[in-house]
């Protein structure tokens, strides 16, 4: 299976989010060819959750939960895991009904 680089898969994100008239950003930019992707979801009322992608148990690839709660927390998270990984993408989704796109055909790991 060919594997995308996580600039272009950040890239055809932030591109699918845009036709969706979602507004989103890049607020941290990793590696272009393999850096760890991390998207925080605000539906702008104070709370956030982040995402990462991850592996299940049959090696396919799935978004995991990292953080949920108050912004302020998960924006916290985020620090911590860039503390310890330099290399991570962090995209910003800012949507009132909490839309992603993460669980659409594409998107979904």
């Amino acid at each position: 299976m060919v594997q995308l680089t996580s600039e272009f898969w950040v890239q055809a994100y932030l591109r699918r989010l845009s036709l969706a008239d979602i507004s989103a950003f890049v607020t941290a930019k990793g590696d272009a060819t393999a850096g760890a992707v991390l998207i925080k979801q605000a539906p702008l009322d104070g709370s956030a959750i982040l995402f990462q992608r991850s592996y299940d148990l049959d090696g396919k690839r799935v978004w995991v939960t990292l953080a949920e709660g108050e912004e302020r927390g998960v924006d916290e998270a985020i620090a911590r895991q860039h503390s310890f990984d330099p290399d991570i993408w962090v995209i910003e989704v800012e949507d009132r009904g909490g839309r992603h796109l993460l669980d659409e055909d594409g998107l979904s790991g």
